[in-house]
């Protein structure tokens, strides 16, 4: 009995390996198909190819293809403001000094002038008089400067304590004094007696002639964490702002509460800004 058990058994054994064979078969028939049909579709393409190439010059060339890219809403801004790409952009520079920058201002207003761009140089008030008359009567005996005549000293020195809300006052008045003279300037910039440039004034208006007119140059992060507690909350006073003497910033021990309508950001000072920016700065909407 056994051995006729283990008789019977060994045909439906050798039935159940063989399973395998028409899934193999149906997916080998399907592969086939498809590898033909791939075959004649690419030797069929060789008689449209015109055809196939202006599809894809056309996709490339879609309206609708430049969404798909971050950068399409900075590439859109290029072309906003309805400015010539040819259109040499005009700039508006301030330079600022202190006490013994006197001939770095010279050299950095020499090495960043242009005959298209503006400039406006103040010297603090912590410089001496005689400081502040050298660097004016420079302004004035260079043949270059008075012939153009795009060069100008402030005639008001101010007391600047740096990294404090006078700095920023002086800038504003430098801002306001170019707008008031010069009509025809698109960006703004600030820079320091210890500042240098790395590119020549033709090259960076090269490369902003093709830029739209409305993009400004800000660092900046939103304050967050520990800076809120040290920077946002304490009350720092400028003595700037009611002495006659320059002095650091003073911390006082009060501290305020945080703005609820608005959020504070935190970044670098030196900045270049457009001309309708600093007009909202000075003048408004109005």
């Amino acid at each position: 009995m056994s051995m006729r058990k283990n008789v019977n058994s060994h045909p439906g054994r050798i039935f159940s390996d063989r399973r395998w064979i028409l899934p193999f078969l149906a997916s080998l028939l399907i592969s086939i198909t498809l590898f033909m049909a791939s075959v004649f579709g690419l030797y069929s393409s060789s008689y449209g190819g015109d055809q196939l190439q202006f599809d894809i010059i056309s996709i490339g060339k879609s309206e609708d293809s430049d969404g798909y890219f971050v950068e399409s809403d900075l590439k859109r801004s290029f072309d906003t403001d309805g400015v010539s790409k040819k259109e040499v952009p005009r700039l508006a520079y301030l330079i600022s000094g202190t006490k013994g920058d006197s001939q770095r201002m010279m050299r950095t207003l020499q090495a960043v002038y242009h005959p298209r761009n503006h400039y406006i140089l103040h010297m603090d008030l912590e410089a001496p008089p005689r400081e502040r008359l050298n660097l004016t009567m420079s302004v004035k005996n260079d043949p270059t400067f008075r012939e153009v005549e795009n060069v100008r000293v402030m005639e008001q020195s101010n007391l600047v304590t740096y990294k404090g809300p006078t700095m920023i006052a002086c800038t504003l008045q430098a801002i306001a004094i170019l707008l008031k003279e010069s009509l025809n300037w698109d960006w703004f910039i600030n820079l320091s007696a210890s500042d240098y440039p790395l590119l020549t004034q033709d090259d960076l208006l090269h490369v902003f002639s093709n830029m739209s007119r409305n993009l400004n140059f800000i660092e900046h992060t939103q304050i967050h964490g520990w800076k809120l507690n040290q920077r946002a909350k304490p009350i720092i006073i400028d003595p700037g702002l009611y002495l006659s003497k320059k002095s650091n910033l003073a911390l006082t021990t009060q501290r305020r509460s945080l703005p609820s309508s608005f959020k504070l950001f935190t970044g670098s000072a030196w900045v270049m800004l457009t001309r309708s920016f600093v007009e909202y700065c000075i003048w408004g909407m109005g």
